[in-house]
């Protein structure tokens, strides 16, 4: 059962049909950030089943890193930014990956001590593609991937298939 904090965030996730392209539900989570009480809620909830169990968050761009930003703060550790491609000035690892409506490359800097304990966070795991390739990424980088967590996760689209056991997601909801 939801909090009442919990369920007040849900609600805040507004759906955009046809965007970014027809067929497509764009699924909107900027009035559940804009929502002090939603953002704390929903945090506490993505952090909570991982506390103390990881050194570095690693955040996926872009709603990813104001979450990992978040996670970090309450957990007393840094972030891992995972880039689009082109944005970092000299990256330690990049990956190419296949996206629900296209594909697309990321990178991320290498900052990460061998053997780190990294959580990957990111707004939404619809076909898991981005999750997929930021786990790999943190393996890449030597890191050891402890879990992923997200914040809704869309059912029938083979995202937790994709990235795994180690995924948690605070929402679900059917693609409709």
């Amino acid at each position: 059962m939801l909090s009442d904090d919990l369920t007040r965030a849900e609600s805040q996730i507004t759906r955009h049909p046809d965007y970014p392209e027809p067929g497509v539900v764009f699924r909107d989570i900027t009035p559940l950030l804009a929502d002090g009480t939603s953002l704390r809620a929903v945090t506490d909830a993505m952090y909570r089943p991982f506390a103390g169990g990881f050194d570095i968050v690693a955040g996926v761009e872009a709603r990813g890193f104001l979450l990992a930003g978040t996670i970090a703060s309450l957990a007393g550790t840094g972030v891992l930014p995972i880039r689009k491609a082109g944005k970092l000035p000299d990256p330690a690892a990049s990956i190419e990956y296949t996206l629900e409506y296209g594909s697309a490359r990321i990178e991320a800097p290498g900052v990460l001590f061998p053997g780190a304990r990294v959580l990957v966070v990111d707004d939404i795991l619809a076909t898991g593609g981005t999750l997929a390739a930021s786990q790999q990424l943190v393996r890449e980088l030597g890191g050891e991937l402890v879990g992923t967590t997200v914040i809704l996760e869309l059912d029938g689209l083979g995202g937790r298939e994709t990235v795994g056991d180690h995924v948690h997601s605070v929402f679900t909801a059917a693609l409709s």
